[in-house]
């Protein structure tokens, strides 16, 4: 059950610095969101396999 706490936790830590991150960040923070997406995505396929 732990790893569902840590997992939880992490995401909602990482969620909240990327908002604060994509205030200050330039351009439009529709590509930073799609790239942070992509990001989180090669990180999970690489976790699972």
């Amino acid at each position: 059950m732990a790893g569902i706490t840590d997992t939880l936790g992490w995401s909602l830590f990482t969620s909240g610095i990327v908002t604060l991150a994509l205030i200050y960040a330039p351009g439009d923070s529709l590509y930073w969101g799609i790239g942070l997406l992509v990001v989180g995505l090669l990180l999970l396929t690489r976790r699972l396999f």
